[in-house]
Parts: C-alpha cells; structure tokens; sequence
C-alpha cells in the first residue's frame, strides 16, 4: 500500500473547510474541490473508460455538492457522501450514453482516451513506459465489459482505497454483500482479461 501523500493528508483533514464551505464561503468551496477534483474525475474515468464522460459526471458531481452541502449533517461522512453524488452521476450518465447508442446504431467510431494514474519518473524507459500503458489500458477496457455492480465495487476499493464499510454505505448495501461483488468482479475480471491477451496476441500474430 502506498504511504499517505500531502495531498491524501488534507483531504482526510478537511472538517474546516467544509463546515465554511457549508456556511457560504466560496473560497473554502473552491478549495474543496480543488482537493477532490482530481479523485473524482479518477474515479468516473475508470468507471466509464472515457474522458468525455468521466468529466461530465465530475463536473455534474461539484454541481451538485453545490447545492446538498449545506444538507451534510455528519461532517465525517464526507467521503462517502461525495462519492454516493459522485456515483448517481456516473449511473445516469451511462444510462444517457446507452440511450444515445441505441439511436445511433450505426455510429461504432471509439474516442481516443487517456490512460490515468501511469507513473510518472525519469528513471522510467520507453519501452517499460509503453508497456504500463499497455496493461493500464487492457485492465480498463476489462473493467468496463464488468457488469455495474461488481464494477462499481471494484474501482471503489482497489483504486479508490475506500473501506468496506464506506462502500456499503455508498451503494446502500451490506459489506458482505460489497464483499461478495469484489469476489466475483475480480473472479470475471481476470477471466476477461485472459480472453483479452489472447484475442491480441491473435491479432498481432498473423491473423
């Protein structure tokens, strides 16, 4: 597990700013999303496979933090709250781009995407680089063929580091149930994955 990062530090040490936040301050507004922008925009990402998604519903999720802040009555549940928001956004958005693809049937152009959180350092080579965008994108493109509930587990707790606990009170679920999805959404996931390699290794190869 990685150390806790600065970043990481002052977004679980935020009661302040969100209770000026609530009270109308807008630079403490501002600042809070400064602080969970990014995570957010993460989270969807991962959730859809598409920048152009994954920005609509982060933005639609600050809107909406907008005008249910003053509702948050536990400061400490802040977390899970913002990705509950954070959640029912990406839902509908999916459900609007399900809808958008059966009108335009004909439409099978893909949308270039960017592939988030590859390390970063000087001492990375080109060819190791290359290949942790390679992996990073044949783990997404597989997390998306997951059906919603085990998809929506699985992002939440191997890449948002949220507790079962947290999880299950996002999705209003119990944490064996969040357990159970984590199960089987890593189960299929690694099966999809394997089919995956195998179906580009074809490709590559000769067919």
């Amino acid at each position: 597990m990685n150390s806790a990062t600065l970043l990481d530090i002052a977004m679980n040490h935020s009661e302040k700013i969100i209770r000026d936040a609530q009270s109308g301050d807008k630079r403490a507004f501002n600042k809070l999303v400064s602080l969970w922008y990014k995570r957010i925009y993460n989270f969807a990402y991962k959730y859809f496979n598409d920048h152009e998604q994954a920005t609509e519903a982060a933005q639609r999720t600050f809107i909406g933090l907008f005008k249910s802040l003053p509702n948050l009555q536990e400061i400490e549940s802040f977390k899970p709250w913002l990705y509950k928001i954070a959640l029912n956004f990406c839902r509908d958005e999916e459900r609007k781009a399900n809808t958008r693809s059966k009108l335009v049937i004909a439409n099978n152009d893909k949308q270039d995407h960017v592939i988030m959180n590859i390390p970063d350092t000087e001492n990375t080579g080109p060819d190791t680089l290359y290949m942790q965008h390679q992996i990073s994108e044949l783990v997404l493109n597989s997390i998306e063929k997951l059906n919603e509930e085990q998809r929506e587990v699985l992002i939440m707790k191997e890449y948002e580091g949220l507790k079962f606990r947290e999880i299950a009170e996002i999705i209003g679920i119990s944490e064996n149930t969040v357990k159970s999805r984590l199960y089987y959404g890593f189960s299929n996931l690694k099966k999809i994955i394997e089919k995956e390699r195998v179906y580009k290794e074809s490709v590559n190869y000769g067919i």
